[in-house]
């Protein structure tokens, strides 16, 4: 039981570092050394997603169902959770290739956004 419990709630962590990668950019605004957190995870998220790379959480999580004695999955957790909510289909190379474009492109359209609005607050409060 305790096995699985904690298979779930790397789901929950495994959903939650997925959405602070694609939306906490903007939080940035407000708490500017969210910054530090949030680049590293756009690269790690990014570099999974491009590269193919099986995410750690993902392994962590099929042993521990495995330690409750039920089978783990093959693939990735967005193979698995996410894409058959959206797609029936399979997730494909090409796919993850464009699911890696969109992280970079969100998070760079948010960065420039964000470092337009320091560059203008920061005029702002040397012209006073």
């Amino acid at each position: 039981m305790l096995y699985r419990l904690g298979a779930d709630g790397l789901v929950l962590f495994h959903l939650l570092f997925i959405l602070f990668v694609l939306l906490v950019g903007l939080l940035v605004l407000k708490w500017r050394p969210l910054i530090w957190c949030h680049v590293p995870a756009i690269a790690w998220g990014a570099a999974v997603e491009g590269f193919h790379l099986t995410c750690p959480l993902t392994a962590w999580e099929n042993a521990l169902r495995q330690a409750a004695g039920s089978s783990g999955y093959s693939g990735g957790f967005i193979d698995h959770y996410v894409w058959p909510l959206i797609y029936p289909a399979g997730l494909t190379a090409s796919i993850q290739i464009a699911l890696c474009a969109v992280v970079l492109l969100v998070n760079g359209l948010v960065y420039y956004w964000v470092l337009s609005h320091w560059r203008t607050t920061r005029r702002v409060h040397r012209a006073c």
